[in-house]
Order: C-alpha cells, then structure tokens, then sequence
C-alpha cells in the first residue's frame, strides 16, 4: 500500500474488476442464459397473447397478432442486449 487512498481504491477496484472477469462459473453462465431465454419469451408471448385477444374482439383477422408479435420480440431483444451489457 503506497499510502495514497485514491491510488489504493483504484487498484483494489481494478483487482476486483480483474476477478470478476475470470470467475464464470457452469451454474453462472447457465443461470444467465436462462435469464435471458425469459427476458425474450416473456416479452414474446405476451405480444402474442394480446394481439390474438385484439384480433378476436376487434375482428382483424391476424393483424394485431402479427404486430404485437414482431414488437415483443424487439422487445425482448431489446431487455436481453441491455441486460447482456449490464455493468
């Protein structure tokens, strides 16, 4: 320790950082791909479940489906990219 505390709080943080990017465990990428399947079929299927019910009360044959189809699933691409590049 050289005494200083801003040039100790950045090595430590540097330390961490450096950990945190070799320590990928199985379980842990296994729980993130999991987490990401969820963030994009969630979005998806909801979309999905509200533009069937759309075209049945509205009567516009697939239109709705097909749209809230397409914006769940940018959606949910959208909340798996962020959540990919989370920090």
């Amino acid at each position: 320790m050289s005494g200083d505390p801003l040039e100790d709080a950045v090595r430590t943080r540097r330390e961490r950082e450096a950990r945190a990017r070799h320590d990928h465990s199985f379980a842990r990428n296994l729980a993130m791909i999991g987490a990401l399947g969820w963030l994009i079929v969630t979005p998806t299927l909801l979309g999905l479940f509200a533009g069937r019910w759309l075209d049945r009360v509205i009567g516009g044959g697939i239109m709705f489906s097909g749209a809230l189809l397409v914006l769940g699933v940018t959606l949910g691409g959208w909340l798996a990219w962020q959540r990919m590049n989370a920090p």
